[in-house]
């Protein structure tokens, strides 16, 4: 009887982690894309720009630089991709400000 409600709260458990892992994913035609209305332009406002550049910036070598073209790209664009790297897509104000050399702006 007790394994038995241990192996319950267990699948409960791994159910809810996975729907909390899905959060923000769309399944389309076979990928997966992430939700525009969660991160893309304008969903954030200015006071939440610092956090999510810190997330943004959190595992690269160069933070400074990271974090002062981030948050100047956040204050424009009002949004900040999700993950560390890529996915700037979502975002096409962050992801289409160049350099005056044409690379990008927004790290």
């Amino acid at each position: 009887m007790a394994m038995a409600k241990l192996v319950a709260v267990l699948i409960l458990v791994l159910m809810a982690t996975s729907m909390v892992l899905v959060q923000g994913v769309n399944h389309v035609e076979g990928e997966y894309r992430l939700d525009s209305a969660l991160y893309g332009s304008g969903s954030l406002k200015i006071y939440q720009c610092p956090s999510q550049c810190n997330r943004r910036c959190g595992r690269t070598q160069y933070k400074k630089a990271c974090l002062t073209f981030c948050n100047k790209c956040c204050r424009k664009c009002l949004c900040v991709p999700p993950g560390y790297y890529g996915n700037k897509g979502i975002c096409p104000c962050y992801n289409n400000w160049k350099t005056k050399e044409g690379g990008p702006k927004c790290p």
